[in-house]
């Protein structure tokens, strides 16, 4: 077989080369702390910035390398993260909670902007619009008539390109056009994190990696976290952990489904090449359920492709090898690149398509971004310290939105590869 992986090929994120995971260590497990973060991705780390900055005393345990899982594995793709339309949330929930949740999504796609800009995090945060391909041209249609007609009050900046039109977005013929959300944005998710991770240090949590929390119980004086380090008692628990929910919370894992999400990154390629194949900065995502992901790196030399390669999960070379293919299909002009990195992450889908947060049992908790979490996670970890704190605004249209299940799920998603299968099935349709 002609080889297909660069010399220098590796298994880890694209990211990490620039941005190690941190070096964390030798901090001791305080007995006693206000709140306890399980989970050092963003989520817990927006969740504990607010509660420490807020005067409570936290900690961060993280079973890994501080933010060692999808929160600097993913593509650094930000949208407004709500996956179901504003009908469809209003046959489910009425039509105030449906915009309302909507809105959500514009507010934490607002957010993050602020936040790296106030912060003063250097993460290479863009806002080059997303262009959203059409892979048949039914859902081209669909999409260029749901930007006409927005409802009232949830209208966001947008533009069709029909697919006369498409080179003009991408080198290929291989969409019906698509349309452009002007406002999604990007960034570099491994300098986010790091950033993210010294803005809670400054404010004095600490944040202790290779630490897993094996057990918690509750009793009158709040929460005993049992570690490996021994014994940890907080009064007050979040529960940041997404798709990598386990037996720890046997409750939340019926209700998130892990899924993998792969990546590679391209060798560095020519300019012209970048030029003609990608002409602009845009994110790019489709309309496939299996749905394809991938931009330019921020600086411009390598493609950085993604989405969910079988309907099982594999290896990081087999994953590599299929996403190439996929890659070279949508651009035959890329048939002799290399792939200098291959990666995945956890993401955690829900039943119902939302991202939930709440608090059960006294533990407080948010997750379930649905592959869209850059943005939603640290605005819901945000807004969760908040309501640690019990300050108003951290109020959201998520609260009291029923966390659906399935009979018989316990957290292992034994019915993906059929599911995954029958969508790819409906995809090659152009469904």
């Amino acid at each position: 077989m002609t080889e297909i992986f660069s010399p220098d090929f590796v298994t880890t994120p694209y990211w990490w080369d620039r941005t190690p995971r941190p070096g964390l260590g030798g901090t001791p497990l305080p007995p006693a702390v206000d709140v306890a973060v399980v989970g050092s991705g963003y989520t817990g780390l927006c969740a504990a910035l607010e509660l420490a900055r807020g005067g409570r005393s936290t900690v961060v345990l993280d079973a890994e390398d501080a933010g060692w899982g999808c929160s600097s594995r993913n593509g650094g793709q930000i949208s407004t993260s709500i996956k179901p339309g504003y009908d469809v949330l209003a046959r489910r929930h009425g039509r105030e909670t449906a915009f309302n949740i909507v809105k959500e999504g514009q507010n934490a796609l607002a957010w993050i902007g602020d936040f790296v800009v106030r912060e003063g995090i250097d993460c290479d945060f863009q806002v080059p619009g997303r262009f959203h391909a059409a892979h048949s041209a039914r859902h081209y249609e669909r999409l260029a008539s749901a930007i006409a007609w927005q409802p009232k009050g949830l209208e966001v900046p947008a533009h069709a390109v029909p697919r006369a039109e498409q080179r003009r977005e991408l080198g290929t013929d291989a969409y019906h056009g698509g349309v452009v959300y002007e406002r999604h944005a990007c960034l570099d998710p491994g300098r986010f994190h790091q950033g993210l991770l010294s803005r809670v240090l400054a404010a004095g949590a600490s944040v202790i990696p290779r630490c897993p929390v094996s057990g918690i119980e509750r009793d009158d004086n709040g929460h005993l976290l049992s570690t490996p380090q021994g014994k940890l008692r907080a009064r007050a628990v979040v529960v940041a952990t997404n798709g990598y929910t386990g037996p720890l919370t046997p409750w939340l894992r019926r209700r998130v489904i892990p899924i993998g999400s792969y990546m590679i990154a391209t060798e560095p390629l020519p300019k012209a090449v970048m030029d003609r194949v990608m002409p602009t900065d845009r994110i790019v995502s489709d309309t496939r359920k299996v749905v394809y992901y991938y931009r330019p790196s921020p600086d411009r030399s390598r493609i950085l492709f993604g989405g969910r390669v079988t309907s099982g999960e594999t290896d990081l070379r087999r994953s590599g090898a299929l996403l190439r293919r996929d890659l070279v299909r949508l651009f035959p002009e890329l048939a002799a690149v290399l792939v200098s990195h291959s990666w995945m992450g956890l993401v955690a889908y829900t039943f119902d398509t939302l991202a939930h947060v709440g608090c059960r049992d006294g533990i407080h908790y948010a997750m379930g971004y649905c592959g869209s979490g850059v943005s939603m996670a640290g605005y819901l970890g945000t807004r969760i310290g908040q309501q640690v704190l019990g300050r108003p605004e951290g109020r959201t249209a998520f609260d009291g939105v029923g966390f659906p299940t399935r009979p018989l799920y316990s957290g292992r998603p034994w019915f993906l590869p059929a599911s995954v299968a029958f969508y790819r099935w409906r995809d090659a349709l152009g469904f």
